[in-house]
Parts: structure tokens; sequence; C-alpha cells
């Protein structure tokens, strides 16, 4: 960072004034692509979908646990993973931390896996969170939403650049399972309303999709060695008490 451009104030002050009306043109644009994803139509999801809560058997319509909207984050664990990755670990820390001010905006936050309930209950207390989490275990829901493979091994759907990236093998032992089993899984946010009964699918979006619910990045953005991550995606990442173990 030694070598970066200093400068005086007064000549800061104008270039941060030049920066400052592309962020505002990127902010009115944000606002434009929410109103646009806000606009989305609705598909009405027909299929009787179950999944195993810690409360027992409960419908998709029941996860909404008395709200008009739900939000699933398809946090990859797979029927052969033992452990959550790093990566998916990081976004369930943060979903955590804002449930009781989702749940103040009419949105349930869920987590659902293809794992065992057991799988998740157990790594959930390990990491001490109180996000609820579900398993889909029982149903094509996971499969359907294209957050899993219907055989549970090979490749999900891939990332769009070509080759995986060294984070796939890494996370793959992060969880105890082979590469094919680990991508047997895919990185999904699934949006949902409830209406007169009714279940519909509003949105959705994978893989680099899902990082406005990984915090630290927008904080990251805006320091001065930015992601600092090279060719090393996300290969820094660690459960939240494993950084400084190593």
């Amino acid at each position: 960072m030694t070598d970066h451009e200093v400068v005086s104030r007064e000549a800061w002050a104008a270039a941060r004034e030049e920066l400052l009306a592309r962020e505002k043109e990127h902010t009115r644009l944000g606002d434009d692509l929410a109103r646009q994803r806000r606009e989305l139509p609705w598909i009405r999801v027909e299929k009787e979908y179950r999944f195993d809560t810690e409360e027992g058997p409960r419908t998709l319509a029941e996860l909404f646990d008395g709200r008009s909207q739900l939000l699933v984050y398809h946090f990859m664990f797979g029927p052969s993973y033992q452990a959550g990755d790093p990566v998916n670990s990081s976004i369930a820390d943060g979903l955590d931390a804002l449930v009781p001010h989702l749940h103040a905006r009419d949105v349930t936050p869920v987590l659902v896996s293809q794992a065992p309930l057991e799988k998740l209950q157990a790594y959930k207390r390990g990491m001490g969170w109180r996000l609820a989490w579900v398993s889909s275990a029982t149903s094509d829901f996971n499969v359907d939403l294209g957050a899993s493979t219907p055989e549970q091994r090979g490749l999900a759907i891939v990332p769009p650049q070509a080759g995986l990236p060294p984070i796939v093998a890494q996370n793959a032992a992060a969880t105890g399972t082979d590469v094919p089993g680990y991508l047997s899984q895919a990185p999904v946010v699934s949006a949902f309303a409830l209406q007169d009964g009714a279940v519909y699918q509003t949105y959705a979006t994978t893989w680099r999709g899902v990082e406005f619910l990984m915090g630290y990045y927008p904080i990251l953005d805006r320091m001065p060695k930015g992601r600092d991550e090279g060719d090393g995606w996300q290969l820094w990442l660690r459960r939240h008490d494993e950084y400084g173990s190593e």
C-alpha cells in the first residue's frame, strides 16, 4: 500500500467528489434493480413439500411461521457432508444476527439443506446460531429449486468461470466429503410470498448473486486493500471460531 498515490486534502476532495457522482449513480441503479426484482412475476408453488424441523414435519407454508414473506438460503450441506463449509457458515453468521430485524419487517429467514436434520442441528449448536434450519431430505425441494442434484453425487450447477477454483477442494475437505459430493449442492437464495394460504416463489439467485448475504464484502470493498483475494477467491474464509487457529 506504500506505493499508493498521496495527494493534498484538496486534491483528495476533488477526486472523492468525482467518485461520489458515480457512487450516487450506482445507488440509483441499485434502487431501480430492487424495484424490478419486486415487479418480477410470481410462480405458484403447487407441490406439497415437507420438511423435517425441530418442531416436527412442516409444509412450506408453515415455514413462514406466521409471516407473509420467507427468505430461504439453501445452505450447502449434502447427505455426504459431515460439517458446513466456512463460506456457507459465514453467510449463516450474518443471517443469524439479522433475525429480529427481518422478523420486524414480516420476513422469516430459514436455512434449508439436504442433510438429515440431526446433522444440521448438531452443527447449528456448535456454531451457536438461533436461525431456523430445516432438512429437505424427504422432499424434492432442493432439487426443484436448483440447489441439489437429483442423484446427490456429481456436479451441481457449476460457476460460470472455466474450471473449478481452489476454494472447491478446500471446502470439500472442510465438510468431510469429496469434490463431487461437495458439488452435489449449490448456494441458492429463494424468496417466497404467502397470500390467502397459497405460496408463491418471487425471486431466486445463485453463486455471486448470493453475495448480498456476505456483509463483509461491502465493507472490504471500501477498505484500502479491498477484498485482497487475488486468485485465492474466498480461500481466506474460516468458520468464525477458527481464525488464528492455524
